[in-house]
């Protein structure tokens, strides 16, 4: 990896017209660099935050690219392969409201399979990395899942809500759309979600080393990118596959992640290490570093959760 100066507080990076992903790919390539020099065990983890359809998948898919084309072993995990079953969502959605039942949502990932994974390569054994079939609404067997080696240097957190912290309780008293004016008028669905994101999610976004935003312009444009991914996914398996919404289920889908990404797009700009704000194409516009001490949390001493600890029900 090129020795290039870490840069400077505050700092923002024009991303020129030619180039633009290798201009942002070379950035997080520098910050993991710097970040690897001082980690004394475990992975480096990268914990890239973005709305759906921002392009989170392709940039940790080309990101690991680089690094193993590099010697720099390097794992991707989803938070949307932590979701929990769709029984468990089914039993979840009687227990406490019927919205609980879509997958999205603080609540409905089982975080302690990330803990596990984490914690195993921390310990220097190796780690096994669920997966989620989107297209049948479940996670997959055991037997697909990915077996991540020991010598992992970096492993790649990616998700729509990845380093995001709960709002506070008044936020939560105003709806935010017509699902949660609607179905959702005393709140129970929100408060819910706002109390499962700081409870064991946030003993998981500890674990991050580094945290992008992929700062999208604005939340109306999600619904279009979401739209754009799910006409992939119907042109992919097909139009008569049981999960694959069509665009008004999309559109009532996307209220279901509306509050948080506002939140997020709000919030997390001054909290993460890198910000990189997008176009309507999902073009990257600028780089910007949080701080010149990169990466700022390189240095902290991570503790193995304990092995049997009772997993959240």
């Amino acid at each position: 990896m090129n020795a290039l100066p870490v840069p400077e507080a505050d700092t923002i990076l024009p991303v020129m017209e030619a180039g633009r992903g290798d201009r942002l790919l070379n950035a997080i390539e520098v910050a993991i660099g710097l970040g690897l020099a001082r980690q004394s065990h475990g992975p480096f983890v990268l914990g890239l935050c973005g709305a759906q359809g921002s392009g989170k998948s392709t940039l940790s898919a080309a990101l690991a690219r680089r690094l193993g084309a590099a010697g720099i072993k390097t794992a991707i995990l989803s938070i949307d392969d932590l979701y929990m079953t769709a029984r468990d969502r089914r039993a979840l959605a009687l227990e406490v409201h019927p919205a609980l039942r879509s997958r999205g949502v603080p609540g409905t990932h089982d975080i302690a399979l990330g803990l596990a994974a984490i914690d195993a390569l921390d310990r220097g054994c190796s780690a096994t990395l669920p997966r989620f079939d989107k297209a049948r609404d479940d996670r997959m067997p055991e037997s697909s899942w990915e077996t991540v080696s020991p010598d992992c240097a970096v492993l790649i957190l990616e998700g729509w809500c990845v380093g995001a912290t709960p709002q506070t309780a008044a936020a939560l008293e105003t709806p935010t759309n017509a699902f949660e004016r609607v179905e959702d008028p005393d709140g129970i669905w929100r408060t819910y979600a706002n109390q499962a994101l700081g409870g064991d999610y946030q003993r998981l976004f500890d674990r991050i080393d580094f945290l992008i935003l992929l700062a999208a312009p604005r939340f109306e444009i999600v619904q279009a990118w979401r739209l754009q991914q799910e006409h992939e996914l119907r042109a992919r398996v097909g139009p008569g596959a049981s999960s694959v919404m069509s665009d008004a289920e999309i559109v009532r889908f996307i209220q279901l992640f509306e509050r948080l990404t506002r939140h997020i797009l709000d919030a997390m700009p001054d909290r993460a290490d890198m910000v990189v704000p997008l176009d309507d194409v999902r073009s990257p516009q600028q780089i910007r570093f949080r701080s010149g001490d990169l990466p700022p949390r390189a240095d902290k001493k991570r503790q193995p959760e304990i092995e049997n600890e009772q997993r959240p029900q």
